[in-house]
């Protein structure tokens, strides 16, 4: 086993292989657990680096399967419905082997920690990416209000800590860059977030055709309105308003905040700006992403 090490900037976290995990909430030995975790063939998991969308697509699942959740006559949390398989631990009641198929997941994990069934197999994989500019500032403001990590000083103090991965789930570099190169070895979709701003519908059309489920205009049409960020910015599940005060501090700000394109330009100087542009032309240029930067269509 290799060696977990500390993370400087932020003491309730650990590293290992090259991702960090929360102490309190991600326990090594869970964490190793999960390479035992038998997956079923129509098994989906929605896969994200933090604050690239992943309560969007969870609502978006959920309301593709479930149609008493879609036509109004269930209220079901997110979460359970489409459940944290590394926070799996801490759900006294909950018990994945035993809940019928399809099984929906969603996960913050690199490509190297999720279960080896994955690979390989007829099991979906949606993997949901986000410009990483407007990911450094949505997660500098989710820190702030989040009571189980460390918040930065500044934005500038973040900034340099999101780039050396000082924070949950590491380098977004890394996340990404792993994801993307082994995406040979999994049954997987990808999806931009600023896809999903420009044109919703589009991208609930291609998840369906990719999950093989077929939903008629009228449903189309439910999943598309109550996947709106206005819509769920109303919704205190999707808003995290449930989740026990050590959690969130909720008086600092919402847990879905604007939900916009190029919100990074509120914080960061043309000097950051210059550096993250080369480290990203270092970094990724080979792997031939192209991102919409701002509202204007920049890449």
């Amino acid at each position: 086993m290799d060696p977990t090490t500390p993370v400087l900037r932020d003491s309730n976290l650990y590293r290992y292989k090259g991702f960090c995990f929360f102490k309190e909430l991600m326990p090594l030995d869970f964490i190793e657990s999960l390479q035992d975790f038998e997956i079923r063939d129509d098994d989906v998991f929605m896969i994200t680096y933090p604050k690239s969308g992943t309560i969007w697509t969870q609502q978006i699942l959920s309301l593709i399967y479930c149609d008493g959740y879609r036509n109004g006559t269930e209220f079901i949390d997110t979460a359970e419905k489409v459940p944290w398989i590394e926070f799996r631990s801490y759900d006294k009641d909950a018990d994945c082997n035993s809940r019928p198929s399809p099984r929906l997941f969603a996960s913050h994990l690199s490509y190297n920690f999720v279960p080896p069934g994955l690979k390989n197999g007829k099991a979906k994989v949606i993997y949901v990416m986000r410009n990483p500019k407007d990911v450094m500032k949505s997660l500098y403001h989710f820190e702030a209000m989040a009571n189980y990590a460390e918040t930065s000083p500044d934005f500038g103090h973040f900034f340099h800590k999101f780039l050396d991965g000082d924070v949950f789930a590491g380098a977004w570099f890394d996340h990404v860059r792993g994801w993307y190169t082994h995406k040979d070895e999994f049954n997987i979709l990808f999806i931009k977030y600023e896809d999903m701003i420009m044109d919703l519908r589009s991208v609930v059309k291609q998840m369906c055709t990719f999950l093989d489920k077929e939903l008629d205009d009228e449903s189309l049409d439910i999943v598309v309105k109550r996947a709106t960020f206005n819509e769920m910015k109303k919704d205190p599940f999707a808003n995290k308003e449930n989740m026990p005060d050590n959690f969130f501090d909720l008086k600092i700000g919402k847990f879905m905040r604007k939900g916009t394109i190029g919100d990074w330009k509120n914080s960061m100087t043309v000097a950051l700006n210059e550096k993250f542009d080369a480290l990203f032309q270092e970094k990724m240029a080979d792997l031939g992403l192209h991102f919409i930067w701002d509202m204007n269509g920049g890449i």
